[in-house]
């Protein structure tokens, strides 16, 4: 199978490792793969992102943004119609992105088949956070997007929700929520004894993560000697959650990692007793779920419906009230105080990561046997200005 990569990603944080995985997932999979991007995204580190696109948001105003990103499918379709000429792909497959219509493109003038995946409705997301202008514009421009796409592949259910209400079918919906490499679970989990009890996070360090209410946690319950909290990752709430920590006297218990490369996350996730996840956006599926869950973590996470997709209360996580930090306390106590619960747990986790088969491999195959479905049985059939298409 030949597919084509499309995206609009500029920077290398969790987009990329979703991206860069499930690529590797097609190609080890035996697929030919051709990825279509904005240069800048090989061009920066990871933890990073293009240094004048930070500067275009901080300083264009709202409008002026979105239209700059409708023009850009100017160049971006222009990239995309080079590589389907030389490539010929079997189908397009997108990641997503508000006022972006490379793939689409590709559909009306080829009938290529179009699948897209999607991680957030953006045109909500970014209303929700003040700096989107062409409100009405962008939220039909989104639901038109979706409802053209041959398939779509929200990452949890809620999202699916998000695209049926857009005027998606619900066959033409399949749920491929996030996942993690087999080497993670390869080898059995690490199991850790003795002191102090290690509570973990990683993750690019944002306002919203929670992570605040977690020192604010540890400073409550600080007459407890063997607990101990390491972060790994950076992010612009970093500055202020390491004053936070000093001001509360808990810069021996409170360890940032910093950027932590990818080949060594692993282990660093397998020296935690306990695995956090604060909190969700409602739509979300947080990639850190599986790789803990892979490393045979017990795990703390809210207790919310896109969550609840992935981890069940009592067997594979304890989940919390989200609205309730006294909930959050008393996991942690628990989960700190009996080791055999955090190992029951985790092992469980661990067991579901390969039965429900969270895997990038998993989601490859569920994309191209879709294909092959829908598109296997159908002829090939000639554009009128001389390229190949598959009629559908």
């Amino acid at each position: 199978m030949r597919i084509l990569f499309s995206h609009r990603i500029q920077s290398r944080d969790g987009q990329a490792v979703h991206l860069d995985a499930l690529v590797r997932a097609f190609r080890d999979q035996g697929h030919e793969v051709m990825v279509v991007g904005p240069p800048s995204y090989d061009q920066s580190d990871f933890g990073g992102e293009s240094r004048n696109l930070a500067i275009l948001r901080r300083l264009c105003p709202a409008y002026f943004y979105e239209l700059l990103e409708l023009g850009y499918n100017l160049p971006s379709v222009w990239r995309l119609l080079r590589a389907y000429r030389r490539f010929r792909p079997d189908f397009v497959y997108e990641r997503y992105n508000l006022f972006f219509f490379g793939g689409l493109a590709l559909k009306w003038l080829y009938g290529v088949p179009l699948y897209l995946e999607i991680n957030a409705p953006l045109a909500e997301e970014r209303a929700t956070h003040g700096n989107l202008s062409l409100k009405r514009r962008a939220i039909f421009l989104e639901a038109y997007l979706w409802r053209r796409a041959n398939h779509v592949y929200p990452v949890t259910g809620v999202l699916a929700s998000y695209a049926e209400k857009s005027g998606v079918r619900r066959e033409a919906i399949t749920v491929n929520q996030n996942g993690v490499d087999s080497a993670y679970y390869a080898t059995p989990p690490r199991r850790r004894s003795g002191r102090p009890i290690t509570l973990g996070f990683v993750g690019f360090l944002r306002t919203w993560h929670g992570l605040d209410a977690i020192i604010s946690l540890l400073s409550d319950i600080g007459d407890h000697p063997d607990l101990r909290l390491v972060i790994a990752g950076e992010g612009p709430a970093m500055p202020d959650l390491e004053r936070q920590a000093s001001a509360l006297g808990l810069s021996d218990k409170v360890r940032f990692l910093g950027l932590v490369p990818r080949d060594r996350l692993a282990a660093v996730i397998s020296d935690f007793d306990i695995a956090l996840q604060p909190k969700a956006v409602a739509y979300a599926s947080p990639l850190k779920l599986f790789e803990y869950m892979a490393l045979g973590r017990a795990i703390i996470a809210p207790d919310q419906p896109n969550i609840r997709e992935v981890l069940t209360h009592e067997r594979t996580a304890l989940l919390f009230d989200p609205n309730n930090l006294v909930s959050l306390r008393l996991a942690i106590a628990r989960l700190a105080a009996d080791a055999r619960l955090r190992n029951e747990l985790g092992d469980r986790a661990r067991r579901d990561i390969i039965e429900r088969d969270f895997t990038w491999a998993g989601n490859a195959r569920r994309v191209v046997d879709r294909h092959l479905r829908d598109f296997a049985p159908r002829q090939a059939d000639t554009h009128p200005l001389g390229f190949r298409r598959t009629v559908g």
